[in-house]
């Protein structure tokens, strides 16, 4: 019997290719909202958000939340991808890359996660329904709806190439437009964007197409993907690994991030930790704040922390697709981002271990450090509304010093 030769596993350390892109490392930066835009453009203190994981030696910070319309913000403060906001989006990724990372820029549409109150415009969505996000129905999207907003991604992306950028994540999870779209739960249409996966699938595919045709191969192009909505009735790994094969087949993205949970319904799913109820409620004046205390814990739903939470999922996709993958979830340990390797995937994804410590790539290099201080406390998950931040590091709002 002849034993198969082992599989050399690159240090998560060392340069890899992404598309046309070679990073310097195979540690990403995720998007996770800055609360940093107050007027929707770009300010000093986005910048530092992302200048710091990048001095702090990351291969590639993500920028989020970039939308491709202004009713597809979460909410109003966001940016969304317009001629007004390129030259501050070119300071931003000029002083990243004078840290010597490249910078991604995360577009794509809120659908029914938009605050339709906020953002003073309906929130779209496949079907109608009730959005407790902005206490108002979404309005169904018409056809020409989606031909806009397909449209939008390519314009979007254009318009990250002119501002810099290295590559753009295509945001296809946690219940925004084109997750939406995928999920039996919201998706009711009975047109050719509902009913069968291929339908439900059209938008993420044809955003995809849109993109890469607009930036071919001057930059990479990524898809953060939904494995599981983890709520009933929502998309599951079976249906989920079918449109990862045809996203790998189409040809439009260079790599996927597998990431879970619905922003919508069950935010918690991804972020495993702490639920923290109270500081949510105390972004809020009264009697809104009585109100989720008393019934957000229906919506926050606390699931335990343990590193590498959606690996037993994403080994499902590694073994099923060619394409690169990103490991993201709970990755905190500098063995746990080797082990991610071991297995196969081409890259991981760091969030709140970063937020946390900045410089902790650096330290993993130097020997200084191997595991992150984050306690998984999820207290910086309310922050977004005053300033994105580690509560156990920056205590005050920035408004506040």
């Amino acid at each position: 019997m002849v034993t198969p030769e082992p599989r050399d596993v690159p240090d998560v350390l060392t340069p890899a290719k992404l598309g046309p892109l070679t990073l310097r490392n195979r540690i990403v930066k995720a998007a996770t909202f800055e609360g940093a835009t107050p007027d929707g453009l770009v300010t000093d203190r986005l910048i530092e958000y992302h200048r710091g994981p990048a001095a702090g030696g990351v291969g590639m910070t993500t920028v989020a939340y970039l939308a491709v319309a202004p009713e597809g913000r979460t909410e109003r403060r966001q940016i969304w991808m317009r001629p007004e906001a390129v030259p501050g989006l070119r300071r931003l990724t000029d002083a990243v890359h004078a840290e010597g990372a490249a910078v991604s820029a995360q577009i794509g549409h809120a659908g029914p996660v938009a605050n339709a109150a906020s953002n003073r415009s309906p929130a779209l969505a496949p079907t109608r329904r009730f959005s407790p996000l902005g206490m108002r129905t979404t309005r169904a999207a018409t056809e020409a709806d989606i031909a806009r907003i397909v449209r939008a991604h390519g314009e979007a992306a254009r318009l990250a190439l002119a501002s810099g950028f290295d590559a753009v994540e295509i945001h296809l999870g946690h219940n925004y437009f084109a997750s939406a779209f995928l999920s039996p739960r919201l998706n009711r249409r009975r047109d050719r964007y509902g009913g069968s996966l291929a339908n439900r699938a059209t938008v993420a595919r044809e955003a995809a197409r849109a993109v890469r045709d607009a930036v071919g191969d001057r930059i990479a192009v990524t898809a953060k993907l939904n494995m599981d909505d983890g709520v009933p009735g929502g998309i599951w790994l079976d249906e989920s690994l079918r449109l990862a094969r045809w996203l790998q087949d189409d040809g439009t993205v260079d790599a996927l991030e597998l990431t879970a949970g619905s922003s919508l319904l069950n935010p918690m799913y991804l972020f495993r930790g702490g639920a923290p109820l109270r500081d949510f409620a105390a972004t809020f004046p009264q009697p809104q704040r009585l109100g989720v205390l008393a019934l957000g814990g229906r919506f926050l739903i606390e699931y335990p922390y343990q590193e590498a939470y959606l690996l037993d999922s994403a080994r499902q996709f590694r073994a099923a697709l060619d394409l690169p993958l990103v490991l993201l979830g709970g990755i905190s340990d500098l063995a746990t981002a080797q082990r991610a390797m071991a297995e196969g995937f081409d890259f991981v994804a760091m969030g709140r271990a970063l937020l946390r410590e900045p410089d902790l790539i650096n330290r993993y290099r130097d020997g200084t450090s191997s595991t992150s201080l984050c306690v998984h406390c999820n207290r910086c998950m309310p922050t977004i509304y005053t300033g994105t931040r580690c509560v156990l590091v920056d205590t005050e709002p920035p408004a506040r010093r």
